[in-house]
């Protein structure tokens, strides 16, 4: 009687034979038991022939470390503003864009990663804003190069209503916030 590779029969539900577990688990024990390092004997030291060390000090892996001593640094307080999620919106279009539209052939190279850049660099340039940014950016770009390989009507459409958004949170941002 044949039975099916472990993970069909994991997949469908069925039971799987217990011959079939033995090389995970043994893969699984050995990992563990490499994973440990060697136990100290009570009454012999190991390695052999290598010179007892003394009660006082710990062994050399037991050392404290001297703390490290580093300069002061300026800390400033991580800003945030009522208009983050909007930013954070922006540049997940930003990102979507840059995919996009280069697929579609638009020719435009890094012109919206380039805007992100600009965008990210004036709103957050260091810190958890800056990395909430350039996620927000990633997470736009990769969305998109997940689920489309050529450009197709519908990212055309997608191209379209995102450049209409994006308008839309840009200038919105800028009649509200602006100085």
């Amino acid at each position: 009687m044949s039975h099916p590779p472990f993970h069909d029969a994991v997949r469908q539900g069925k039971p799987v034979a217990g011959r079939a577990m033995l090389p995970a688990l043994t893969a699984v024990v050995l990992i563990l038991l490499l994973g440990i390092g060697p136990a100290s004997a009570q009454f012999f030291r190991f390695p052999f022939f290598s010179q007892p060390q003394t009660p006082s000090q710990p062994p050399p892996h037991q050392r404290p470390k001297p703390p490290k001593v580093e300069p002061p640094t300026e800390v400033t307080p991580e800003v945030t503003t009522p208009y983050d999620p909007d930013l954070e919106r922006l540049a997940d279009i930003l990102g979507a864009l840059h995919f996009l539209r280069r697929i579609c052939g638009y020719g435009e190279g890094s012109k919206w990663r380039a805007e992100a850049q600009a965008l990210i660099d004036a709103e957050a340039p260091t810190g958890k804003r800056h990395d909430e940014m350039v996620q927000s950016f990633n997470r736009g770009y990769t969305g998109f190069q997940q689920s489309y390989r050529t450009c197709t009507p519908a990212a055309r459409v997608v191209v379209r209503r995102y450049l209409e958004e994006g308008a839309r949170i840009a200038r919105d941002l800028t009649a509200r916030y602006a100085d």
